[in-house]
């Protein structure tokens, strides 16, 4: 994966690439990322970047003319590129977003906004507008890692052991399992019997219920459009009865 993030606040992505997974990724060149400070585009002596919206209106807005210039210095070598704008009114990102971009070709650039927001004719520049939720941060920096994040943990060889990716919550479309490890029996909590049992279609079938019986309690969204299998039928059916003995 490789990405340009174009931002006004280049350490806040620094100090998130220099830690776990993404530090390792880029280490082992599965991960690439170059981080461009936005105010190093501009012309003018202060080094604006932003000024007051035409119309009135609180906030400011991040003029056109560096993020202009700042794709018009990343285009010189001709690279294609893929240029997603994080911004609150974009399409939600999730995890079927982030597996097709694991098999993007294309560099990415993030522009991370800021302030109330970019001149719209920024959007020209722009292949995908992001959202990572229904709710107003203050810059697409912590947007544009947590993307990053998500699509490296799909690139293979980024976690080490590939089962990780398979068993992690919505690479099934709903949440994941409960986990246990050592030790057995901590301060009277039991790990359930079944996962020591050693019959692992036993465990599997705990696990998936397990999830769906979760997914269910918190997102019946999830588990409305996923395509379900005879043994979820069977586990849905499950869990049904017994809510309605309980009831």
């Amino acid at each position: 994966m490789k990405c340009d993030v174009l931002t006004l606040f280049p350490e806040i992505i620094t100090a998130y690439l220099n830690e776990s997974i993404l530090k390792r990724a880029r280490a082992a060149n599965l991960l690439e990322v170059n981080i461009h400070n936005i105010r190093d585009f501009t012309s003018d002596p202060h080094r604006s970047v932003d000024d007051y919206p035409f119309g009135g209106g609180a906030g400011m807005v991040l003029k056109p003319e560096p993020l202009f210039s700042a794709m018009d210095f990343l285009e010189k070598d001709g690279e294609p590129r893929r240029v997603i704008l994080l911004t609150p009114q974009g399409r939600p990102f999730h995890q079927a977003l982030a597996e097709e971009y694991a098999g993007e070709t294309r560099r990415f650039v993030f522009i991370c906004g800021r302030y109330e927001g970019v001149d719209e004719r920024v959007k020209t520049l722009v292949d995908d507008e992001i959202s990572i939720g229904d709710y107003v941060m203050t810059g697409g920096e912590l947007a544009a890692l947590v993307i990053m994040d998500a699509v490296t943990r799909l690139v293979p060889g980024a976690l080490g052991d590939e089962r990780s990716v398979e068993d992690e919550s919505f690479s099934w479309g709903i949440f994941d399992y409960p986990h246990y490890t050592r030790p057995r029996e901590f301060r009277g909590l039991h790990v359930p019997p079944v996962l020591v049992s050693g019959d692992h279609k036993e465990i599997a079938y705990w696990r998936r219920k397990q999830a769906l019986i979760k997914t269910l309690e918190l997102r019946p969204d999830l588990v409305e459009k996923m395509e379900l299998t005879d043994i979820d039928r069977k586990i849905l059916s499950e869990i049904t009865k017994k809510a309605g003995e309980d009831a």
